[in-house]
């Protein structure tokens, strides 16, 4: 779901990379000392579950755990988000640093959501939520981003939202069951402040 150096227009790169600054000054001074190591821990998270393609016909997609991200570590998912895309920039070239901004926003304000989720886990059906949802949200996103960036990107718009379907209802199901298995064990590391 990242989006590639080149591909977008300045008038889209240049506000998105400055909402992406202004909220990493917000989030980085509301930060408190002992939500680093979680941070930190959940960055490592989403970074490693991009790693993990399943097929999907002549593609793959791969996880985000967004989600998940957002339910342990709260507020502060799109710091994890953030810094874990800086670092696929670097080692991997996935996304690029022109589009930092917009691909932290896309992906880091709807992980947010899964502490929303988290604060109603009594509800079986928001373990499934708190990955579905930021993944359909980003996914949107994207595929509005592309749309606005002008001709050529309408098809892609569509088969962007359209193959990320299935990316939601694996996220749903992951989220679901780590979010269950979190509650049995050890049910104090999720964030439900």
């Amino acid at each position: 779901m990242h989006i590639s150096e080149g591909v977008l227009r300045p008038e889209i790169i240049i506000p998105t990379s400055v909402a992406a600054v202004c909220l990493t000054g917000y989030f980085l001074w509301r930060l408190k000392s002992d939500e680093i190591v979680r941070t930190a821990a959940m960055s490592a998270v989403f970074f490693m579950g991009s790693f993990i393609h399943v097929p999907l016909g002549i593609t793959s997609i791969h996880l985000m755990l967004s989600g998940l991200v957002g339910v342990f570590a709260g507020k502060n998912a799109f710091l994890a988000i953030l810094i874990a895309l800086i670092f696929q920039g670097l080692l991997f070239g996935f996304g690029g640093f022109s589009v930092l901004g917009l691909n932290a926003l896309m992906l880091g304000l709807p992980a947010i959501l899964g502490a929303v989720f988290a604060r109603h886990l009594e509800h079986k059906i928001n373990w499934f939520l708190a990955g579905f949802v930021p993944i359909f949200i980003s996914a949107v996103i994207l595929s509005v981003v592309l749309l606005l960036n002008g001709e050529g990107f309408e098809a892609l718009s569509g088969v962007m939202l359209a193959s990320n379907a299935v990316l939601m209802v694996i996220e749903g199901f992951v989220s679901f069951f780590a979010i269950g298995f979190i509650l049995k064990v050890k049910p104090e590391l999720l964030n439900v402040k």
